[in-house]
């Protein structure tokens, strides 16, 4: 069969074009539920969530998992690993991270993904070079879906910004998934 014959076919039995409906938002689920479910799915693609009451529990938890020659650089105000750096804009600065915790805008629960814009990571490379990444989330910055998402981010201004969801992972090698292979190692969200 020639070519020009199989694309005559195909477009002969194209479907009846139809509208795209007016309004594609779903209901949104119950702010307890929304929670949960984005738990749920970030647990499911290999992160972590810790439900605290304070920004000191960070610290806490950070003392109690980290040694104190572990270098963690936080953006959290109030935090006592917050960090100075000599040329932020330097990206070779953040190469021996042991734990960078950032604070995104917002986070969706249907993907369990976070996102974040560069004036709140240091240096865009920070949440990449790190080897473990955490994230402080307030419960009402959850959002239920990417609709959601893109509506606020229409509303942001921005010069880069990206969704992380959970630690770095791939299965391309031998299609075995392996956890860490380009990016952060495991991924916390501290949910406040």
């Amino acid at each position: 069969m020639s070519r020009e014959r199989i694309l005559s076919e195909v477009l002969k039995n194209q479907p009846e074009k139809q509208e795209l409906p007016v309004d594609l938002k779903y209901k949104s689920p119950e702010r307890e539920e929304l929670i949960e479910k984005f738990i749920h799915i970030l647990t499911l693609i290999g992160g972590k969530v810790i439900r605290i009451n304070s920004i000191e529990e960070i610290d806490q938890y950070i003392s109690d998992h980290y040694k104190p020659i572990d270098r963690i650089i936080s953006t959290i105000p109030g935090s006592g690993y917050n960090t100075d750096f000599s040329n932020p804009d330097y990206p070779h600065e953040f190469n021996d991270t042991e734990l960078a915790v950032l604070q995104p805008h917002f986070a969706i629960a249907e993907n369990g993904a976070v996102w974040i814009t560069e004036d709140r990571m240091v240096n865009r490379v920070l949440p990449f070079i790190c080897q473990h990444l955490a994230m402080l989330l307030e419960t009402q910055n959850i959002l239920a879906d990417m609709h959601e998402a893109y509506e606020k981010l229409e509303l942001m201004d921005y010069d880069f910004g990206t969704f992380i969801a959970g630690p770095s992972k791939t299965a391309d090698i031998e299609q075995s998934l392996v956890i860490g292979a380009h990016g952060a190692r495991s991924m916390t969200i501290f949910l406040l």
